[in-house]
């Protein structure tokens, strides 16, 4: 009898280690535990004052479905990210959730997210759930980061209202597919192909003070932090030489997911 012990105790340690390097694998797509509270006093969907700075796109971007998180905001690097958030109440949640993008900067109560009431809501498997979801406030959830899907739009700059032509211009980066992170962006001149690096203001505005005269190209630096590569996007489309304060230009260029 010991000695069927010893064997199995042998085939189970083997099996694990075998094992092991697959979980690891798939640990990209594991669930985290939270909590997560919505905006009380807001409509149905998200803020038009988020720290991300992209204004009334923040609100309704994803249909309302959008949210303020704590940590996961990572100094305005997080703006823009998606995530599948499910509640763990098994009386009113949906094994589906909701996926949100992140478009503030916020915590209540110890939670990671702070939803916009129509997300927190459509964590529910019924209506008559939803009402009982945002009667409790705060929620148990669970959560993973998913890849971002605008399948009709190219990623876009909206040129900041408090740009000031030429001499100081501020702008957003919207409908960003898939799950990297923009992590550096340079304005260059299309026409000598000398380029700036920017700063990042604040949330995901980008900024340049005495920005290059003429046609313009945003270039954008994605990291995978999964594995840590780091790609260049390069767009197709020029924003113009006479660019405006709260125009949107089209990149002509989108990530795959």
């Amino acid at each position: 009898m010991a000695h069927f012990v010893k064997h199995l105790v042998s085939i189970l340690f083997v099996v694990v280690i075998i094992q092991s390097p697959a979980t690891a694998a798939t640990c990209k797509d594991c669930f985290v535990q939270s909590r997560a509270a919505f905006y009380p006093n807001s409509d149905e969907a998200g803020t038009e004052t988020g720290a991300c700075g992209f204004g009334s796109f923040g609100a309704t971007v994803n249909g309302g479905d959008v949210s303020a998180a704590s940590d996961l905001y990572r100094d305005g690097v997080g703006c823009g990210d998606c995530y599948q958030v499910r509640c763990m109440n098994p009386n009113y949640c949906s094994d589906k959730g909701v996926t949100v993008v992140i478009t503030d900067h916020g915590s209540s109560d110890r939670t990671d997210f702070i939803l916009s009431r129509r997300a927190f809501g459509r964590m529910a498997d019924t209506n008559d759930s939803a009402a009982s979801l945002l009667s409790l406030g705060v929620l148990d959830i669970e959560y993973r980061r998913v890849s971002c899907s605008y399948p009709n739009n190219n990623i876009k700059f909206k040129i900041d209202e408090a740009s000031n032509y030429p001499n100081y211009l501020a702008f957003t980066i919207w409908y960003q597919q898939g799950n990297s992170d923009i992590i550096a962006v340079q304005l260059c001149e299309t026409q000598n192909q000398v380029c700036k690096l920017l700063d990042r203001s604040h949330g995901a505005v980008w900024t340049s003070v005495s920005p290059p005269k003429g046609p313009l190209a945003i270039r954008m630096l994605l990291s995978n932090g999964e594995d840590g590569e780091e790609t260049w996007l390069v767009p197709t489309n020029e924003i113009p030489s006479d660019w405006q304060p709260g125009s949107v230009y089209d990149s002509g260029v989108q990530v795959d997911v």
